[in-house]
């Protein structure tokens, strides 16, 4: 008997704990040659902002042991342009579609997500708090629980589709966002972004990226994302879904057993397209060899002792 994979983020049901992380899937149609989309538990597309992006000048991206650093700028065709261009595709798929958004104000936030409100194919809007505040000097919205809160609540209060809060690392202490973004209405967490890093040209002598500082993604950060996931779970009641590194079935179960409820894979993709699905396949075995029927088994007591 096969396991059941399916997994419930607040109002969201997906058809197993696999989805593809934002920047690193495009608009999902691009991968379409390489994988089976449906699939997945679902598809968080590249972010979204008001106005269409052109991003940061080459070059954008630079291999690091076990890494890559990245430094896009947030690139996008703009919320307009995917609902008609992107979205028609989208909704043909037999799988959970997420909107990634992004902006430079709470305002802007809000507009975003209520023009995705008014379209049909979406299953949720996970909610990018990276972004540099324009308005507040420059700062991230993700590192002020204030700000962080203001988000949510605007975006909450401008869409009834379910509102995924996604994470910075780049904090003292996750915890204390976590329950910003839960007290704020969200339906649920993501975690970790990108955690800030930079690299040298020793040949050019120079930065290696032209913006000089990116994120870092891929297994290099997997064990901190793994001790946030942790530590996230411990502190909210809301679910939360694990990011950082993920490439095997194993990853995404250190994930799952230390609190997350879902997964997305990222970086990963862009050196293997189908590598999510590799991934389900190794928790599928996984819950076979453990004699586990659903996926719940795997939420052990690890991720809610000491809360």
């Amino acid at each position: 008997m096969e396991p059941n994979l399916k997994t419930v983020i607040g109002p969201l049901k997906l058809k197993n704990p696999v989805l593809l992380a934002s920047g690193t899937c495009g608009y999902g149609g691009e991968l379409a040659d390489l994988l089976d989309l449906s699939q997945l538990g679902g598809i968080v597309v590249k972010g979204l902002s008001l106005e269409p992006r052109e991003g940061n000048p080459p070059p954008r991206v630079w291999e690091t042991p076990c890494g890559l650093l990245n430094s896009i700028g947030l690139e996008n065709v703009g919320v307009e342009a995917f609902v008609r261009d992107k979205l028609p595709y989208l909704k043909q798929l037999d799988t959970a579609v997420i909107a990634n958004i992004l902006g430079n104000s709470v305002a802007e936030y809000a507009e975003v997500a209520s023009r995705l409100s008014n379209t049909e194919g979406l299953d949720a809007i996970e909610v990018n708090i990276s972004c540099p505040n324009v308005k507040e000097g420059g700062a991230a919205f993700g590192t002020d629980p204030k700000m962080a809160s203001a988000v949510v609540e605007a975006v909450k209060k401008a869409t009834h589709l379910p509102v995924i809060c996604k994470l910075s690392p780049n904090v003292t202490d996750i915890c204390t966002i976590a329950k910003a973004a839960e007290s704020a209405g969200a339906d649920a967490i993501s975690l970790i972004n990108t955690l800030i890093g930079m690299a040298i040209d020793i040949e050019q002598r120079r930065p290696a990226l032209a913006n000089v500082i990116g994120g870092l993604s891929g297994p290099a950060i997997r064990p901190v994302a793994v001790r946030m996931v942790y530590q996230a779970a411990r502190a909210v009641q809301i679910p939360v879904i694990g990011i950082g590194g993920i490439v095997t079935g194993n990853d995404a179960l250190e994930f799952l057993l230390a609190g997350a409820k879902a997964v997305q894979v990222g970086t990963a993709t862009l050196i293997r397209p189908d590598a999510a699905i590799s991934v389900i396949e190794g928790i599928n075995n996984y819950m076979k060899r453990h004699d586990m029927e659903n996926v719940e088994q795997l939420h052990l007591d690890i991720a809610t002792s000491n809360k």
